[in-house]
């Protein structure tokens, strides 16, 4: 038991891997269509490129998607509507006529008597009910049939056959009475009237469901053996149609209960190798991302969420997928990582992607080149104005891509969905989404992108503000560097923005005793002529790790804390080690060295170059552009002399193009000055 938990806490870090892998495999698995992969690849208006096919099993052809709607709305528009007749309402409005008569008859207003008015009323209301009268007019031509629901009884009749209160006058005018006769008896009608027929649209829907549900998907069948296509034959028209049918049935027919285990299998093996790939391009390109669990975690968590997000599109509808914005990926791994990495996780995500959405092929080209033109343009994702250029770049793509391919499947452009474009549009605007997303993976994963660093070069915030109050000497110091190691970082590729913030903290530390380093001292008097060498090598020394400790009561990122580590390596504080070792005759090196450990980037590495470099150039008098060239060498020779620079990734030519551009810098900054006259 002891063996075994010994064993997982020196292997954790690859044990969580392992799990990671697992998990991440399992789990884009169970988002995979659940449905075997049809072996043959074709588009509509292309050849077959395979030998002839015929048909390995019996299958029904299915009618296409536009064939299979254009049914159903006939359906529709050919249904039947059901309408109920009430009976209660006639008695009902019999007794209200009869009851509204006998309060507004008066003998002497009127040439017809009571009674005849309530024969004639009840013989009009009669001819009406004996049809129906609706509620209100429907859309329905007048030779509509409809049905017509009495109780437990349905009567076939047509739209025309029934009333509505509009025709009451009609009616009222068919009977031979006087004007003011006739007016009375129409108000009479108009006020009791009441429809009596009512639309059932309940049970009108739910029996044209069952029509539309009714429609046979189904408009041939394709016997065993029969020759489908021939090799060379354009796939259009039914043939298309065909191979598509063919393609659904064996998709439905492999992933049966028989062979599922092996279809898992299958899944698994092509998810595990993709995942493997990642694994291989981080551990021989990567190694610091490789070895950090959070990183590999988020590069996971979003290769999952694409795919999670494109699998629930294309369960709402296919016709969406396009609306997915899968360009976030690689513009997100690039503001944390670098391209090349962005770029790799990008086109694996798309290999999973080609098992889910619908034409693979045209999909995939078209994110492919979306995700290369996002690398190319994208560059200081800080600028805002740069991402939204990039994003209508991107768009641009989308579009000229989609119509290609279209012009390629259908020969015209008379039948083109202008829909899609505007989908691409929405793809594009959900891409400025990538600016909070960062943000927020910030705050979650403890990561820091370029928008950050930029954030953190401001002057004025409460940590530089502090360091140019208490040691001016020191800030004005680091500028110098953040200006000299910025420069050289250019030159080299080197993530410019981040050696500019690593320098300005990485001397954060001296703000604890600033009048110990000579740059913060106003007076000749050396407060270390005073001390031991040991002691004033001490308190140097201290400032890494006071710097450290201010760095991380302020919260600043760990990239940035790297800097303050790293900028003296494991070198000597030489002038300390060289005046013990004269006055005591030897001096023990490790009491005169720095922590360390060594510059492990490239950017730690110039910032090292440019702060030794700057620091030293204060000593030069008279200085000159020969003084700087010799002076340049010397000293970054020294630290290569030293092993400072083995563990940072960074080559002979690329450190000789930083020294040509700190003597250049170097000579700028004191150069000489024609003499003013007083």
């Amino acid at each position: 038991m002891k063996n075994f938990f010994s064993f997982f806490s020196k292997n954790q870090s690859l044990i969580y891997k392992v799990f990671l892998f697992i998990i991440a495999t399992f789990l884009i698995i169970y988002l995979l269509p659940k449905g075997g992969q049809f072996k043959y690849s074709f588009q509509k208006g292309k050849p077959w490129q395979y030998e002839n096919l015929y048909a390995p099993f019996s299958f029904t052809i299915k009618k296409n998607a536009e064939t299979l709607k254009k049914e159903k709305e006939e359906v529709r528009i050919n249904a039947i509507p059901y309408f109920e007749y009430e009976t209660t309402i006639i008695s009902e409005t019999k007794g209200k006529f009869e009851k509204l008569l006998k309060e507004s008859y008066v003998d002497s207003l009127f040439t017809a008597s009571e009674s005849s008015f309530k024969n004639l009323g009840i013989q009009i209301m009669n001819d009406l009910y004996s049809k129906g009268i609706i509620d209100k007019v429907y859309p329905y031509p007048d030779s509509k049939l409809i049905y017509l629901k009495k109780g437990n009884e349905i009567e076939e009749t047509t739209y025309s056959q029934l009333f509505n209160k509009e025709t009451v006058p009609e009616q009222v005018l068919k009977i031979n009475l006087s004007e003011n006769d006739s007016e009375f008896l129409r108000k009479l009608l108009s006020r009791t009237i009441t429809p009596n027929v009512f639309l059932d649209t309940e049970l009108t829907e739910s029996t044209v469901e069952a029509d539309v549900n009714a429609v046979n998907p189904n408009r041939g069948v394709i016997e065993k053996g029969g020759r489908i296509v021939a090799k060379g034959e354009v796939v259009e028209g039914d043939k298309f149609q065909i191979l598509n049918s063919l393609k659904a049935e064996y998709q439905s027919q492999v992933w049966s209960k028989s062979n599922y285990v092996w279809l898992l299998v299958g899944y698994s093996l092509l998810v595990s190798l993709v995942f493997l790939m990642l694994f291989l391009f981080l551990k021989k390109y990567r190694l610091d991302i490789f070895n950090n669990n959070t990183k590999i975690t988020f590069i996971f968590f979003n290769i999952f969420l694409m795919v999670f997000l494109t699998t629930m599109v294309v369960k709402l509808d296919a016709k969406y997928v396009y609306i997915v914005p899968l360009c976030i990926l690689p513009l997100i791994l690039k503001a944390f990582f670098d391209p090349r990495l962005g770029l790799f996780v990008h086109m694996l995500t798309l290999l999973l992607l080609g098992f889910i959405v619908p034409n693979s092929f045209e999909y995939l080209f078209l994110q492919m080149i979306a995700g290369i033109v996002t690398i190319l343009t994208i560059s200081e994702l800080y600028k805002r104005a740069n991402l939204f250029i990039s994003v209508g770049q991107i768009t641009l793509i989308y579009i000229i891509g989609y119509f290609a391919f279209f012009i390629i499947q259908e020969g015209n452009i008379q039948l083109l969905n202008w829909e899609t474009f505007g989908y691409f549009i929405l793809c594009g605007l959900a891409t400025l989404f990538a600016h909070p997303l960062i943000y927020f993976y910030e705050k979650i994963f403890g990561l820091v992108s370029d928008v950050s660093l930029l954030e953190l070069t401001d002057t004025n915030s409460k940590l530089l503000k502090e360091l140019s109050n208490k040691a001016p000497g020191t800030f004005h110091h680091s500028l110098n560097v953040a200006n000299l190691a910025e420069a050289a970082a250019n030159e080299i590729g080197a993530n410019s923005m981040l050696v500019r913030v690593g320098a300005l903290y990485h001397d954060i530390g001296k703000m604890l005793n600033p009048t110990m380093f000579t740059e913060n001292q106003v007076n000749t008097i050396n407060t270390h002529d005073d001390l031991e060498a040991k002691e004033s090598a001490s308190i140097i020394i201290a400032h890494v790790i006071n710097g450290i400790e201010i760095a991380r009561r302020n919260n600043l990122p760990d990239r940035v804390i790297d800097f303050i580590r790293t900028h003296h390596g494991t070198s000597l504080v030489y002038y300390f080690y060289k005046k013990e070792k004269e006055q005591n005759g030897e001096a023990n090196k490790e009491d005169f060295r720095y922590p360390g450990p060594i510059p492990f980037s490239k950017e730690t590495a110039i910032l090292m170059m440019a702060d030794s470099v700057e620091a030293a150039s204060k000593s030069l008098k008279e200085p000159t552009s020969a003084k700087f060239d010799v002076f340049v060498e010397k000293i970054i020779n020294n630290q290569m002399e030293q092993g400072q620079f083995l563990n940072s990734n960074i080559t002979f030519k690329e450190i000789e193009t930083i020294k040509k551009v700190l003597k250049k810098k170097l000579n700028n900054i004191y150069h000489l000055r024609v003499e003013y006259p007083e």
